[in-house]
């Protein structure tokens, strides 16, 4: 099921980093599921639990997918002020990226919390091990695209 999963990142978090028609197309053909259809799967739920998990799952992923979002506005503003950078700007993105990251920590904690009551403890813990899970792969992907700090010569890059 990893590599499965794993596939699903790899190809989610090519190019910009953004979901886009055809990455989910592909998804879909190689494997005829969504990224929903791929969790449920996972935690094999029954019905009246699929039931309880989709209402709190569909929020889960609005609220994933507006932090995601947001961390891409932050790549983007870092790679267009990378060759300018100034301690302001630094921090400034330095700020932005860890209270993204705290918050995306928060939805989590806080969506488990909901789901240990709708669907118990372990299908709860599934869920919370799978999405950290994914949400670890994705950041070292994306970590593994940005330039560190210093990394490119500044008089090459193009303005």
């Amino acid at each position: 099921m990893k590599k499965i999963f794993l596939l699903f990142v790899l190809i989610m978090t090519t190019g910009a980093f953004a979901q886009s028609k055809e990455d989910v197309a592909i998804i879909q053909s190689v494997y005829g599921k969504s990224k929903t259809d791929l969790v449920k799967q996972y935690l094999s739920l029954t019905d009246a639990q699929a039931a309880a998990f989709q209402p709190i799952y569909d929020k889960y992923e609005t609220e994933r997918k507006a932090l995601g979002q947001k961390k891409i506005e932050i790549i983007n503003d870092y790679a267009t002020n990378y060759a300018t950078l100034d301690d302001a700007k630094a921090t400034q993105l330095t700020e932005a990226n860890l209270k993204n990251n705290i918050e995306l920590d928060k939805l989590l904690s806080s969506t488990f919390s909901k789901l240990k009551n709708a669907i118990g403890g372990i299908n709860a813990a599934k869920f919370a091990q799978l999405e950290q899970y994914l949400q670890v792969t994705i950041r070292a992907e994306i970590q593994d695209s940005i330039p560190f700090i210093g990394e490119i010569d500044k008089s090459k890059i193009s303005k």
